[in-house]
């Protein structure tokens, strides 16, 4: 948080919080967590499901007359369910930004529960009803074959190679949900280079990879308009990858590990740069799979 200059008043919105009582805090904290559930549009009742709390606790807080603050458990709970920080939720900060984290890549794949769900599927799952933004480091994740999976994680161990498959599956079976909504887009000279066999992959076979382009078109043609492939050219943009998972959480792809970000402004800055690269595409979703099938493997 920027500090404000000397001299200078502070920001336009909530006062400034000097000197507050207890009273005082709990009152804001009642606007703030209104604020929420209003921009969430859910009834208390949804609210209170969604952040693990008992109804009768969340009408309390609400209560004008008691001015009741939360316990420390309950208000994390509250900060991590909604993605903004304590701080903002006690009135003691304009920003709803909270701190991200760091989390190895290795940890994610193999932190399933009984049912094997990873971090990631859990992610995608989080969010459901909202518009997920990929920019992919390969090709993306949903549209490998297991053959490609086992070339580009031939290093690995036989686990991590079965959580990436399980975790394509996983992604596929996501967004072969109705109510899912999907948009990937990257630089259209990564699937000439891997039509011809260049770079990264120039140990695949020649068969390996036109089955692979073979399967990214009928998927394309399958699941679109709910799964969008935008292609825009390398030469005039880059982008690191990153996706954003709806209006809660994003994570950057840093090799080994992911930088998982919870910062509301954050995510606005990443969904604007995500679609900026959307409007400077070369080549629309509805043409890609088309593009895809004339590209001559060599």
């Amino acid at each position: 948080m920027t500090a404000t200059p000397a001299g200078e008043p502070p920001p336009r919105g909530d006062p400034a919080p000097r000197s507050l009582d207890k009273r005082d805090i709990a009152m804001r904290f009642q606007a703030r967590l209104r604020e929420l559930i209003a921009k969430r549009g859910l009834s208390i009742s949804a609210f209170a499901r969604r952040c693990g709390l008992d109804r009768s606790a969340l009408s309390q807080f609400l209560d004008a007359d008691l001015a009741r603050l939360p316990r420390a458990e309950t208000l994390c709970a509250i900060a991590s369910s909604e993605a903004v920080s304590t701080d903002w939720l006690l009135g003691l900060s304009q920003s709803e930004n909270v701190l991200g984290e760091v989390a190895r890549v290795k940890a994610i794949e193999t932190a399933g529960s009984e049912a094997r769900e990873t971090r990631l599927a859990e992610w995608h799952r989080e969010a459901i009803g909202y518009k997920i933004r990929y920019v992919p480091a390969s090709l993306p994740d949903l549209l490998r074959t297991p053959a490609l999976v086992e070339y580009e994680f031939r290093g690995e161990d036989t686990q991590i190679k079965l959580a990436k498959e399980n975790q394509a599956r996983q992604q596929l079976d996501y967004t072969r949900r109705p109510e899912t909504d999907m948009e990937v887009v990257m630089p259209y000279q990564r699937l000439y280079s891997f039509a011809m066999g260049a770079g990264i992959w120039s140990g695949l076979q020649r068969g390996q990879r036109q089955a692979q382009l073979d399967h990214m078109a009928d998927l394309m043609e399958e699941l679109y308009p709910t799964f969008r492939l935008f292609l825009y050219d390398g030469l005039a943009y880059y982008s690191a990858p990153f996706t954003v998972f709806g209006p809660k959480r994003a994570a950057l792809y840093l090799g080994d590990m992911y930088l998982v970000i919870n910062s509301v402004e954050q995510i606005r800055d990443l969904t604007a740069r995500f679609d900026q690269l959307i409007r400077v595409s070369s080549i629309s979703a509805d043409r890609t799979a088309a593009f895809v099938r004339q590209l001559k493997v060599s």
